[in-house]
This record gives structure tokens, C-alpha cells and sequence, in this order.
């Protein structure tokens, strides 16, 4: 039997928790990336930032909806942020 591991959307909820971010009960992949990066400063960018590396790095599968909440939401504003940083 083979197992792989996968990220969905509850491990996305998980890990921004584990960050210290506020995530509403039942929010969707979209909703949680949002309310991510709403205000971001720079530790949270920081922790952000390592987050996705980690999960785009790593040999997990990301399900469809997570990948496109990453790409559409969290890489845009991370991208962002540094750009008003630099």
C-alpha cells in the first residue's frame, strides 16, 4: 500500500494557525490565504514566506485548491510586500 502525503485545505489552515495567524472556522483555502496576508509587517511576511517555501519544496502533494490559493493570494502578496521593501 502505498501513502503519500497531501496538503488540503486543512493542513493549509493548520500551518497558517501555527504561525499565529486568525483563521474563521471553516474557511476555504482562498478565504484563509486572504486573511493571511492582510497587514502584513515583516515577521509575519517572514514566517509567511518560509511557510510557502516549505510547502512548494517539499515532497508533499498540494491538492489543486491550496496550489491556486497559494498562487492567486499568498505569492502575489508576499511578492508585493518586498517590493515596498526594497
Amino acid at each position: 500500500m502505498m501513502h503519500v502525503d497531501l496538503i488540503d485545505q486543512d493542513d493549509l489552515l493548520g500551518h497558517l494557525r501555527a504561525l499565529g495567524f486568525d483563521m474563521p472556522a471553516g474557511a476555504s483555502a482562498d478565504q484563509a490565504c486572504e486573511c493571511a496576508v492582510r497587514g502584513l509587517d515583516e515577521p509575519r511576511a517572514k514566517a509567511l514566506r518560509k511557510m510557502v517555501e516549505q510547502l512548494l519544496t517539499g515532497s508533499a502533494t498540494i491538492l489543486p485548491a491550496v496550489r491556486q490559493a497559494i498562487d492567486k493570494q499568498l505569492l502575489p502578496a508576499l511578492a508585493q510586500y518586498q517590493q515596498t521593501r526594497a
